[in-house]
């Protein structure tokens, strides 16, 4: 009798453990921003895009009307069991170049510098999109007439 109870006693704690650990927070890193080490080296009004990539890396992403800016986005994302994810790090350098694709400007912003942007789902709904096909091809038999054939 003794034997199962103690058994019994290492399941519940080795579960007591599991549902514990499941409880701790987990940890996602996201993207790449350049040490300031790195960025020493890139001079503001000499190097261009192209050395700038050469010395950092390649950017997460550039300006999106014109090549006028590269951005290096990192993020550090925190998540509880259950909860929805949340950013609790977030830096953005941004490099500014000029018309002739120098670099004019180098700027960091960190999460306290943001403002949450509401993104907006955009749609494009079609007509009948609610009823299927086959209600559509069942809907349309009466419709005929012997003169559509002829």
């Amino acid at each position: 009798m003794s034997g199962k109870s103690f058994r019994f006693g290492k399941i519940i704690a080795v579960l007591s453990i599991l549902a514990l650990g499941a409880c701790s927070a987990q940890f996602r890193n996201h993207g790449y921003v350049p040490t300031d080490a790195e960025l020493a080296q890139v001079t503001v009004g000499v190097d261009t895009r192209a050395s700038v990539e050469d010395l950092v890396g390649a950017p997460a992403m550039s300006g999106m009307m014109t090549e006028s800016a590269s951005y290096y986005v990192q993020s550090r994302v925190r998540q509880f069991a259950y909860r929805a994810p949340e950013v609790v790090e977030r830096e953005v350098l941004a490099i500014s170049y000029d018309s002739a694709g120098v670099v004019t400007n180098i700027e960091r912003f960190g999460l306290e510098d943001g403002q949450i942007v509401p993104i907006s789902r955009r749609i494009t709904g079609t007509s009948g999109a609610s009823e299927s096909i086959l209600r559509r091809l069942i809907g349309n038999l009466g419709a005929f007439r012997a003169s559509d054939f002829l």
